[in-house]
């Protein structure tokens, strides 16, 4: 791989280093929704949710489609829900190996 690619992966990773955006990935992954349903689940400002929409849209993470005076959202490829499923089991088995650490530390206690 040439240094290019891994820069592109880091710039990609950099791009979702976001809790707002992965909260808007996440949202998006039961399928397309207009900027006010997200602005309802999401704690922001509407102009920061806009910030992060046009941050995400630039990237080509999600495509936008305006309907009529409303903006609808959806995720630009369906491997992006997978990436998600994927940090959240990555997650949850590095918590539950850490859980298990404390369990061990606290019985040592005991």
């Amino acid at each position: 791989m040439h240094v290019e690619v891994y820069q592109a992966k880091a710039d990609f990773f950099r791009t979702l280093g976001h809790p707002a955006r992965i909260r808007v990935l996440e949202l998006l992954q039961n399928g397309p929704l207009p900027v006010r349903d997200l602005l309802a689940q999401i704690d922001i400002e509407a102009s920061s949710l806009s910030q992060q929409l046009a941050v995400l849209r630039r990237a080509g993470i999600v495509s936008a489609i305006r309907e009529g005076s409303t903006v609808v959202y959806t995720l630009a490829t369906p491997e992006l829900a997978d990436l998600l499923n994927a940090a959240r089991r990555i997650l949850t088995d590095m918590l539950a190996d850490q859980g298990e650490l404390l369990a061990e530390l606290r019985a040592e206690v005991t």
